[in-house]
Protein backbone atom coordinates (compact mmCIF):
# COMPACT_ATOMS: atom_id res chain seq x y z
CA UNK A 1 0.00 0.00 0.00
CA UNK A 2 3.01 2.31 1.02
CA UNK A 3 4.73 2.18 -2.40
CA UNK A 4 1.16 3.36 -5.06
CA UNK A 5 0.91 6.09 -2.69
CA UNK A 6 4.46 7.44 -2.79
CA UNK A 7 4.38 6.80 -6.56
CA UNK A 8 0.99 8.96 -6.56
CA UNK A 9 2.06 11.73 -4.27
CA UNK A 10 5.96 11.83 -6.06
CA UNK A 11 3.88 12.02 -9.37
CA UNK A 12 1.44 14.57 -8.29
CA UNK A 13 3.70 17.16 -7.21
CA UNK A 14 5.96 16.79 -10.25
CA UNK A 15 3.73 16.91 -12.43
CA UNK A 16 1.49 19.85 -10.84
CA UNK A 17 4.71 22.06 -9.75
CA UNK A 18 6.46 21.85 -13.28
CA UNK A 19 2.91 22.65 -15.04
CA UNK A 20 2.92 25.82 -12.85
CA UNK A 21 6.38 27.24 -12.91
CA UNK A 22 6.05 26.59 -16.94
CA UNK A 23 2.70 28.63 -16.74
CA UNK A 24 4.25 31.12 -15.14
CA UNK A 25 7.40 31.32 -17.58
CA UNK A 26 5.08 31.03 -20.38
CA UNK A 27 2.91 34.01 -18.37
CA UNK A 28 5.95 36.77 -17.68
CA UNK A 29 7.31 35.26 -21.50
CA UNK A 30 4.21 37.23 -22.98
CA UNK A 31 4.48 40.59 -24.30
CA UNK A 32 1.35 42.36 -24.41
CA UNK A 33 -0.59 40.39 -25.83
CA UNK A 34 -0.32 37.18 -27.26
CA UNK A 35 -3.83 35.46 -26.90
CA UNK A 36 -1.82 32.17 -28.04
CA UNK A 37 0.43 32.84 -24.88
CA UNK A 38 -2.03 33.49 -22.35
CA UNK A 39 -4.60 30.66 -23.68
CA UNK A 40 -1.39 28.08 -23.66
CA UNK A 41 -0.18 29.44 -19.88
CA UNK A 42 -3.73 28.78 -18.71
CA UNK A 43 -4.30 25.24 -20.30
CA UNK A 44 -0.50 24.67 -18.30
CA UNK A 45 -1.94 25.70 -15.41
CA UNK A 46 -5.00 23.79 -15.70
CA UNK A 47 -3.19 20.75 -16.42
CA UNK A 48 -1.54 21.14 -13.33
CA UNK A 49 -4.83 21.42 -11.48
CA UNK A 50 -6.08 18.45 -12.66
CA UNK A 51 -2.28 16.31 -11.94
CA UNK A 52 -3.60 14.62 -9.16
CA UNK A 53 -7.18 13.24 -10.78
CA UNK A 54 -4.96 12.59 -14.11
CA UNK A 55 -2.11 10.51 -11.89
CA UNK A 56 -4.10 8.33 -9.89
CA UNK A 57 -6.45 7.12 -13.03
CA UNK A 58 -3.39 6.43 -14.47
CA UNK A 59 -2.01 4.18 -11.29
CA UNK A 60 -5.37 2.41 -10.90
CA UNK A 61 -5.78 1.35 -14.34
CA UNK A 62 -2.29 0.37 -14.62
CA UNK A 63 -1.75 -1.35 -11.41
CA UNK A 64 -5.79 -2.95 -10.96
CA UNK A 65 -7.21 -2.41 -14.16
CA UNK A 66 -10.58 -0.67 -16.19
CA UNK A 67 -12.72 -2.10 -13.55
CA UNK A 68 -11.21 -0.38 -10.72
CA UNK A 69 -10.52 2.72 -12.87
CA UNK A 70 -14.03 2.81 -13.45
CA UNK A 71 -15.35 2.36 -9.93
CA UNK A 72 -13.33 5.21 -8.90
CA UNK A 73 -15.05 7.57 -11.65
CA UNK A 74 -18.51 6.57 -10.45
CA UNK A 75 -17.92 7.82 -7.26
CA UNK A 76 -17.84 11.27 -9.09
CA UNK A 77 -21.43 10.75 -10.06
CA UNK A 78 -22.96 8.94 -6.90
CA UNK A 79 -25.46 11.55 -5.78
CA UNK A 80 -28.14 9.75 -4.13
CA UNK A 81 -26.90 11.02 -0.57
CA UNK A 82 -29.26 12.74 2.05
CA UNK A 83 -30.86 16.61 1.28
CA UNK A 84 -28.85 17.42 4.19
CA UNK A 85 -25.60 16.12 3.01
CA UNK A 86 -25.90 18.96 -0.08
CA UNK A 87 -27.02 21.66 2.56
CA UNK A 88 -23.70 20.62 4.61
CA UNK A 89 -21.57 20.75 2.21
CA UNK A 90 -22.74 24.35 0.36
CA UNK A 91 -22.90 26.20 4.02
CA UNK A 92 -20.13 24.99 5.80
CA UNK A 93 -18.34 27.39 5.18
CA UNK A 94 -20.68 30.03 5.13
CA UNK A 95 -21.46 28.68 8.52
CA UNK A 96 -17.90 29.13 9.88
CA UNK A 97 -17.59 32.28 8.57
CA UNK A 98 -20.52 34.00 9.78
CA UNK A 99 -20.04 32.84 13.03
CA UNK A 100 -16.38 34.57 12.66
CA UNK A 101 -17.93 37.44 11.80
CA UNK A 102 -20.43 37.17 14.83
CA UNK A 103 -17.38 36.55 17.70
CA UNK A 104 -15.18 39.42 16.13
CA UNK A 105 -18.09 41.72 16.90
CA UNK A 106 -18.64 40.60 20.24
CA UNK A 107 -14.81 40.40 20.91
CA UNK A 108 -14.05 43.70 19.37
CA UNK A 109 -17.24 45.96 19.11
CA UNK A 110 -16.97 46.21 15.82
CA UNK A 111 -17.93 44.11 12.70
CA UNK A 112 -14.50 42.53 10.09
CA UNK A 113 -14.76 43.31 6.60
CA UNK A 114 -17.43 41.48 4.40
CA UNK A 115 -16.75 40.49 1.02
CA UNK A 116 -18.58 42.39 -1.88
CA UNK A 117 -19.27 39.18 -3.89
CA UNK A 118 -23.19 38.87 -4.61
CA UNK A 119 -24.65 35.83 -3.24
CA UNK A 120 -25.78 34.93 -6.52
CA UNK A 121 -22.83 35.37 -8.39
CA UNK A 122 -21.04 32.92 -5.56
CA UNK A 123 -24.09 30.27 -6.27
CA UNK A 124 -23.09 30.54 -9.97
CA UNK A 125 -19.73 30.08 -8.96
CA UNK A 126 -20.31 27.22 -7.33
CA UNK A 127 -22.30 25.32 -10.26
CA UNK A 128 -19.89 25.75 -12.85
CA UNK A 129 -17.27 24.72 -10.85
CA UNK A 130 -17.83 21.91 -9.19
CA UNK A 131 -16.30 19.56 -12.04
CA UNK A 132 -12.96 21.38 -12.00
CA UNK A 133 -12.67 20.24 -8.02
CA UNK A 134 -12.50 16.92 -9.48
CA UNK A 135 -9.06 17.43 -10.73
CA UNK A 136 -8.55 17.08 -7.10
CA UNK A 137 -10.75 15.22 -5.37
CA UNK A 138 -10.74 12.03 -7.65
CA UNK A 139 -7.24 11.90 -6.54
CA UNK A 140 -6.94 13.31 -3.07
CA UNK A 141 -10.02 11.56 -1.50
CA UNK A 142 -10.73 9.45 -4.61
CA UNK A 143 -7.17 7.76 -4.55
CA UNK A 144 -5.18 8.42 -1.52
CA UNK A 145 -7.58 8.87 1.36
CA UNK A 146 -8.92 5.50 1.03
CA UNK A 147 -5.12 3.93 1.06
CA UNK A 148 -4.19 6.22 3.86
CA UNK A 149 -7.14 5.18 5.54
CA UNK A 150 -6.41 1.51 5.39
CA UNK A 151 -3.06 1.74 6.97
CA UNK A 152 -3.40 4.52 9.48
CA UNK A 153 -7.11 4.72 9.96
CA UNK A 154 -9.50 7.28 8.75
CA UNK A 155 -9.25 9.86 11.21
CA UNK A 156 -5.18 10.02 11.26
CA UNK A 157 -5.21 9.87 6.82
CA UNK A 158 -7.75 12.41 6.95
CA UNK A 159 -4.82 14.66 9.06
CA UNK A 160 -1.64 13.07 6.99
CA UNK A 161 -3.52 14.16 3.74
CA UNK A 162 -4.76 17.38 4.73
CA UNK A 163 -1.15 18.17 5.29
CA UNK A 164 0.08 16.62 2.19
CA UNK A 165 -2.78 18.42 0.05
CA UNK A 166 -1.75 22.10 1.53
CA UNK A 167 1.77 21.92 0.60
CA UNK A 168 1.06 21.07 -2.44
CA UNK A 169 -0.50 24.65 -3.10
CA UNK A 170 2.78 25.78 -1.66
CA UNK A 171 4.40 27.29 -5.11
CA UNK A 172 1.07 29.43 -5.44
CA UNK A 173 2.06 31.61 -2.55
CA UNK A 174 4.75 32.69 -4.23
CA UNK A 175 3.05 33.50 -8.07
CA UNK A 176 1.92 37.51 -7.58
CA UNK A 177 -1.18 36.43 -9.89
CA UNK A 178 -2.31 34.07 -7.28
CA UNK A 179 -4.94 34.85 -4.52
CA UNK A 180 -2.75 33.48 -2.06
CA UNK A 181 0.26 35.06 -3.04
CA UNK A 182 2.30 36.36 0.18
CA UNK A 183 -0.17 34.93 2.80
CA UNK A 184 0.46 33.22 5.20
CA UNK A 185 1.41 29.30 4.41
CA UNK A 186 1.35 28.53 8.18
CA UNK A 187 -2.04 29.54 8.95
CA UNK A 188 -3.04 27.81 5.43
CA UNK A 189 -1.86 24.69 6.50
CA UNK A 190 -3.84 24.97 9.15
CA UNK A 191 -6.91 25.57 7.56
CA UNK A 192 -6.71 23.23 5.02
CA UNK A 193 -5.80 20.35 6.90
CA UNK A 194 -9.10 20.95 9.15
CA UNK A 195 -10.89 21.31 5.90
CA UNK A 196 -9.25 18.02 4.72
CA UNK A 197 -11.06 16.41 8.17
CA UNK A 198 -14.31 17.86 7.30
CA UNK A 199 -13.72 16.84 3.73
CA UNK A 200 -13.18 12.79 4.67
CA UNK A 201 -15.62 12.72 7.12
CA UNK A 202 -17.94 13.90 4.46
CA UNK A 203 -16.92 11.13 2.32
CA UNK A 204 -17.62 8.37 4.71
CA UNK A 205 -21.34 9.83 5.52
CA UNK A 206 -21.76 9.58 2.21
CA UNK A 207 -20.91 6.11 1.63
CA UNK A 208 -17.67 7.34 -0.96
CA UNK A 209 -19.15 10.39 -2.89
CA UNK A 210 -17.11 12.22 -4.72
CA UNK A 211 -19.37 14.47 -5.86
CA UNK A 212 -20.41 15.77 -2.12
CA UNK A 213 -16.62 16.54 -1.78
CA UNK A 214 -16.33 18.30 -4.64
CA UNK A 215 -19.44 20.58 -3.75
CA UNK A 216 -17.64 21.09 -1.10
CA UNK A 217 -14.28 22.33 -2.22
CA UNK A 218 -16.17 24.63 -4.57
CA UNK A 219 -18.35 25.80 -1.71
CA UNK A 220 -15.19 26.51 -0.07
CA UNK A 221 -13.59 27.92 -2.88
CA UNK A 222 -16.47 30.47 -3.93
CA UNK A 223 -17.75 31.28 -0.49
CA UNK A 224 -14.48 31.37 1.73
CA UNK A 225 -14.49 35.38 1.52
CA UNK A 226 -17.89 36.04 2.50
CA UNK A 227 -15.35 37.22 5.67
CA UNK A 228 -11.90 37.53 4.23
CA UNK A 229 -8.95 36.50 6.14
CA UNK A 230 -6.25 37.63 3.61
CA UNK A 231 -4.00 40.13 5.00
CA UNK A 232 -3.59 43.09 2.12
CA UNK A 233 0.09 43.83 0.81
CA UNK A 234 1.23 40.26 3.06
CA UNK A 235 5.01 39.37 1.04
CA UNK A 236 6.09 36.49 3.42
CA UNK A 237 4.66 33.43 3.32
CA UNK A 238 6.11 31.71 6.08
CA UNK A 239 5.38 34.73 8.58
CA UNK A 240 2.08 34.03 10.96
CA UNK A 241 -1.00 35.71 10.05
CA UNK A 242 -1.98 39.32 11.54
CA UNK A 243 -5.51 38.77 10.85
CA UNK A 244 -7.76 37.98 13.64
CA UNK A 245 -10.83 36.79 11.44
CA UNK A 246 -7.80 34.25 10.10
CA UNK A 247 -7.46 32.96 13.62
CA UNK A 248 -10.70 32.80 14.45
CA UNK A 249 -11.84 30.85 11.31
CA UNK A 250 -8.99 28.67 12.40
CA UNK A 251 -10.33 28.17 15.74
CA UNK A 252 -13.96 27.62 14.24
CA UNK A 253 -12.68 24.88 12.10
CA UNK A 254 -10.49 23.07 14.37
CA UNK A 255 -14.01 23.06 17.05
CA UNK A 256 -15.28 21.45 14.13
CA UNK A 257 -11.99 19.20 13.05
CA UNK A 258 -12.42 17.42 16.45
CA UNK A 259 -16.27 16.67 16.26
CA UNK A 260 -15.36 14.94 13.34
CA UNK A 261 -12.32 12.92 14.06
CA UNK A 262 -13.87 11.58 17.29
CA UNK A 263 -16.94 10.66 14.74
CA UNK A 264 -14.53 9.00 12.34
CA UNK A 265 -13.36 6.32 15.01
CA UNK A 266 -16.43 4.21 14.07
CA UNK A 267 -15.37 4.69 10.36
CA UNK A 268 -14.42 1.12 8.46
CA UNK A 269 -13.12 0.23 4.96
CA UNK A 270 -13.62 3.08 2.63
CA UNK A 271 -14.11 2.69 -0.93
CA UNK A 272 -11.14 2.43 -3.18
CA UNK A 273 -9.64 -0.51 -2.84
CA UNK A 274 -12.83 -2.77 -3.52
CA UNK A 275 -10.66 -5.00 -5.27
CA UNK A 276 -8.05 -5.66 -2.64
CA UNK A 277 -10.24 -7.95 -0.24
CA UNK A 278 -13.56 -10.07 -0.78
CA UNK A 279 -14.96 -8.69 2.65
CA UNK A 280 -18.14 -5.94 2.28
CA UNK A 281 -17.06 -2.69 2.26
CA UNK A 282 -18.57 -0.41 5.72
CA UNK A 283 -19.96 2.56 6.29
CA UNK A 284 -21.27 5.08 8.87
CA UNK A 285 -25.04 5.61 8.77
CA UNK A 286 -25.93 8.05 5.84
Amino acid sequence: MTRPLLKFFSLTYGVTWICWTASVAISRGNSRASPALTVSAAAVFLLGVFAPALVALLLTERAEGRAATQALLRRVFRWRVGARWYVFAVAYIPAIKLSVAVVHRVATGAWPRFGQEAWYLMAAAIVFSIWVQAGEEIGWRGFALPRLSDRFGLAPASILLGIIWATWHLPLFFVPESDTFGQSFPLYLLQVTALSVAAAWLYWRTQGSLLLVMLMHAAVNNTKDIVPSAVPGATNPFALSTSLVAWLTVAFLWVAAAYFLVQMRKAAKLPGDETASDNPVRFGNA
